[in-house]
């Protein structure tokens, strides 16, 4: 599992002690909201379905996800947000794919930047690092939970794409648009699932290690805290212990 896996692994974990829950539900909204306008039937807009879900799984009230569902598809008035990337890199010479959602495309490009400077990274041009990443879906089982047969049999036989042992977890990744299908497929056999996300993953990592590591970490973190930012994606891996060290301090 490559160190942005294992880093969105302890964020997800976390999550329900998150202080900052609030600014969660935001960033769901948004995106419920930006899918809805494809739709505003989960069953017929694959984007939308597993926005709700995510929203679902991290306990955003019904109401909210309803509402948020509306503004989409302008049944209710909402502000219009715009999607957009960022591309660069980190400290150590790490990768760095940055997707957000905004309503003020000039305000975000200068809280990035400069949360990239602060950190000993930088802003690059368009294309300069999307070409290392692949999208796909990604589902974690916890291994405590499940035979390690039951998972591999109902991955493959469901079209999973690789299964990893990771950790206290089985990696399985899927084609993006087969996400909700594998999903349901291993819920259907009773295989619990601690997380699945529509993701962009490294084909190959970089491993770093000291200073470099914990100034990514920082940056990472700093970036997924951001308001308009919904994913930060990476080709790190950092030893298991500093990520560790890195939770307990949050």
């Amino acid at each position: 599992m490559s160190g942005h896996s294992k880093w969105h692994s302890i964020k997800h974990q976390k999550a329900s002690q998150d202080k900052k829950r609030g600014n969660l539900f935001s960033k769901l909204s948004k995106k419920i909201s930006v899918a809805a306008r494809n739709g505003k039937d989960p069953e017929k807009n694959t984007e939308l379905r597993n926005a709700v879900q995510e929203a679902k799984d991290n306990d955003m009230p019904k109401d909210n996800i309803e509402r948020s569902i509306l503004r989409g598809c302008g049944e209710l008035p909402g502000v219009e947000y715009t999607k957009t990337t960022y591309e660069g890199y980190g400290p150590g010479g790490i990768a760095l794919y940055i997707e957000c959602l905004t309503d003020n495309k000039n305000r975000t490009t200068a809280d990035i930047r400069h949360l990239m400077d602060s950190h000993g990274g930088k802003l690059g041009a368009e294309g300069c690092v999307s070409y290392l990443f692949e999208k796909k879906g990604l589902i974690l089982v916890p291994k405590k939970d499940v035979s390690e047969t039951e998972v591999f049999d109902a991955a493959i036989e469901a079209g999973a794409l690789d299964i990893n042992e990771e950790n206290d977890f089985y990696e399985i990744q899927t084609k993006h648009t087969d996400l909700h299908k594998i999903h349901k497929a291993l819920t259907d056999k009773n295989i619990p699932v601690e997380q699945f996300e529509i993701t962009y993953l490294p084909q190959a990592t970089k491993i770093v290690e000291g200073k470099d590591a914990r100034k990514i970490l920082k940056l990472f973190s700093e970036l997924e805290d951001h308001d308009d930012v919904q994913g930060v994606y990476s080709n790190f891996d950092i030893p298991d212990e500093i990520l560790a060290e890195m939770s307990s301090e949050n």
